[in-house]
């Protein structure tokens, strides 16, 4: 009797050896590595609409800090306060940095509030660096009172009616100790 190899027992008459059954065409093993990269970036993407979805706000403790009125201010009344830096940091980890990153370091999602006045940093005349930091004061609590909104997409929440005054500043009192450049000492 002839001896025969395995292999030339698998052979198949048409397509060559026969593959045995745990190979895997290269074409099927693209298709399952396709298939598995969709879901994985639908899994993906998933997780992140949902983090950044729906949240509730968390109420920020102000009563340490002076009663600001209802008149909102146009420029930051808690800077430099220590109390103020205390609870924006509770205030900003509570509200903020799911979007913004901890330590206002961001991770991609929203802007990295740390380098919000960076233009005025470089600004050594007093009168001037007073009126960009003024400006972005003002830019800041625009931008948090009315949330931002773009084509129909919201991508900041509003925030005016759901944290007072003195929690949106002691946020930014916060955020001013998390500065990417400090301020520059001012000529006059």
């Amino acid at each position: 009797m002839p001896r025969t190899s395995l292999s030339s027992t698998r052979d198949h008459p048409h397509n060559g050896p026969h593959p045995g059954p745990h190979h895997r065409s290269r074409r099927t093993t693209a298709a399952w590595a396709a298939r598995a990269g969709t879901a994985l970036a639908a899994l993906v993407l998933s997780a992140a609409a949902w983090s950044h979805g729906d949240v509730t706000p968390q109420a920020v403790d102000t009563a340490a800090l002076p009663k600001l009125g209802e008149t909102w201010r146009g420029e930051n009344p808690f800077r430099g306060n220590e109390v103020a830096v205390r609870i924006g940091s509770s205030a900003y980890n509570q509200n903020c940095a799911r979007c913004h990153g901890l330590e206002a370091i961001s991770g991609g999602i929203a802007p990295d509030l740390r380098k919000l006045d960076d233009e005025c940093a470089s600004l050594k005349e007093g009168a001037r660096r007073t009126a960009c930091i003024t400006e972005i004061d003002d830019y800041y609590a625009t931008t948090v009172r009315r949330g931002r909104t773009r084509n129909g997409a919201v991508y900041m929440p509003p925030f005016e009616g759901v944290m007072n005054q003195e929690a949106v500043w002691a946020i930014k009192a916060y955020l001013e100790t998390r500065r990417d450049k400090p301020l520059q000492a001012a000529q006059k």
